[in-house]
């Protein structure tokens, strides 16, 4: 994590607190001496997060009013962003539909949560985006957050409409945006590495589209940075090294004991699985993370996927 000094303790209102990042993030917050309410969409998950050391509260994000009572009975510093509803089987001919509600809640959720906060006095909102492959498909293949987002191609775009939409008035309510990389850890690629073992998961074309990596609870670790220094601007938590498809899928495939991926051409993986994985695997730009080091003083445990996916997997 870095900047190990103890801070001055806060009350933290994390929506979305059952998330893949969300169940990494709350102990190191709780860990830091922060007050930490944690929501989630059904009391099923309460004692999840009570046990996490957390205050668990139901909490619909897309009612505003279910929102803004959630927030002022909490009465928080700062105001941390993880809904998302990502489940299920990857889909990235249907992204949008995959996506749908998790579009809904970057937009409409959103804006109810920055309600929230200048109805109550929040002085900062901290929100989660992403920063996996989807860098402008211009110039280098690595890039940082002076580069805009690409529109997304086919289904992708109203995905990338509502991550845009969310950058937006984040920064314009002067909070701060983590673009997480793709993530990986306990529970966040076990579709994924269901289909590379299954042999589901082509390696398109030559490969050469870039991701971006980082695992959970590094994710986890710049969030809780960005809390304590009340972060502004927008910061890409990624791992030391962005690749191409050609290599992190054949290791990840390796990690999983899997066979190697097999190899199908553009055009037909275009014609099974759509333009959104055709255009990930072979023009996809992955990101640096430079910024977030400098500013946050930011440490990974997980520095490389190389060495993350083996620790996971094997």
């Amino acid at each position: 994590m870095s900047r190990s000094g103890r801070a001055m303790a806060m009350r933290v209102f994390v929506a979305g607190a059952t998330g893949v990042v969300g169940r990494r993030l709350v102990p190191q917050l709780v860990a830091r001496g922060h007050q930490v309410t944690a929501t989630t969409t059904g009391p099923q998950k309460k004692d999840l997060l009570e046990q996490l050391g957390a205050e668990a509260v139901v909490m619909d994000g897309l009612d505003g009013a279910s929102v803004g009572e959630a927030v002022a009975t909490a009465r928080p510093d700062v105001i941390v962003h993880q809904m998302t509803a990502i489940a299920g089987k990857p889909d990235l001919r249907h992204m949008d539909r995959w996506f749908a509600l998790t579009n809904r809640l970057r937009t409409e959720g959103t804006d109810h949560l920055l309600a929230a906060a200048e109805a109550t006095g929040v002085p900062h909102v901290v929100a989660q985006g992403y920063a996996g492959w989807n860098g402008i498909r211009q110039g280098g293949w690595v890039k940082s957050e002076e580069d805009p987002l690409d529109p997304g191609v086919g289904s992708a775009a109203p995905v990338m409409a509502a991550l845009r939409y969310l950058e937006d008035a984040v920064l314009r309510a002067d909070g701060a945006v983590l673009r997480y990389g793709g993530l990986y850890g306990p529970g966040a690629t076990d579709d994924q590495v269901e289909l590379v073992r299954r042999r589901a998961f082509p390696l398109v074309g030559g490969g050469g589209g870039h991701s971006s990596w980082v695992h959970l609870d590094d994710a986890a670790s710049a969030t809780v940075l960005a809390v304590e220094q009340h972060a502004r601007g927008v910061f890409d938590v990624v791992d030391d090294e962005p690749a191409p498809a050609r290599e992190w899928l054949p290791w990840l495939a390796a990690c999983a004991g899997a066979k190697p991926p097999r190899r199908v051409p553009a055009w037909l993986a275009r014609l099974v699985a759509g333009d959104v994985a055709v255009t990930a695997m072979t023009e996809g730009r992955g990101f640096s993370n430079a910024k977030a080091k400098q500013q946050l003083g930011w440490q990974l445990r997980h520095p490389s996927w190389r060495q993350g996916f083996q620790e996971e997997l094997l």
